[in-house]
């Protein structure tokens, strides 16, 4: 067992275990530059980024500049979701006019119109699984994966009792059609680098 182990099983024996205090030891750690960390469903998940990766996301951020401003965007920024422990560092979140910050300085995850997730291979069964449920359970009104690997995008919308009533695959070099959705604009994914 390492000392992050046994000081997560006595947090979680006296009850003081929350995401707070998760965050707080993953900040003393040594975690490689360039390395995403997250923590999902009490699980902590450290993924480097990949160029590929790097790419996506950017490809992503740049177009929803067109409907969002840069302070309604965010990348790699923890924000907490219900459930147990979800404190999640999403690869691109949009929010909703009307954001506001929780007194911690986090988003909150109400004001969440729109979430992408670049998936890796070590974590692709979180964004998958546990984060799409969660998402909907958020009732995130747009969550979109994108795979480098098959080559595509799964579309998820329209959020109801704990999950997604819609889903849509676009292979890459095809546009995801937001224009009916909340994001109200077109990604293009031609350009998007495959693995």
């Amino acid at each position: 067992m390492t000392v992050l182990e046994d000081r997560i099983e006595m947090a979680e024996e006296s009850g003081e275990l929350t995401l707070d205090v998760m965050f707080e030891w993953l900040e003393k750690m040594p975690v490689p530059e360039g390395t995403k960390v997250e923590i999902v469903g009490g699980n902590i998940f450290m993924s480097p980024q990949r160029q590929t990766h790097w790419e996506i996301i950017l490809g992503i951020a740049e177009q929803l500049r067109g409907r969002y401003d840069r302070k309604r965007l965010a990348s790699d920024v923890r924000i907490d979701f219900p459930g147990h422990l979800n404190g999640f560092a999403c690869d691109v979140a949009a929010m909703a006019d009307q954001s506001v910050k929780d007194s911690k300085g986090r988003w909150r995850y109400q004001d969440v119109e729109f979430v992408a997730e670049v998936i890796s291979k070590d974590t692709a069964a979180n964004d998958y699984g546990t984060k799409k449920l969660t998402y909907a359970l958020a009732e995130v009104p747009v969550y979109l994966i994108v795979d480098p690997y098959q080559a595509r995008c799964r579309l998820f919308t329209q959020p109801k009792d704990g999950d997604y009533t819609t889903e849509t695959k676009i292979a890459f070099g095809d546009p995801v059609d937001l224009t009916d959705q909340v994001v109200g604009l077109t990604l293009k994914t031609d350009e998007f680098p495959r693995d």
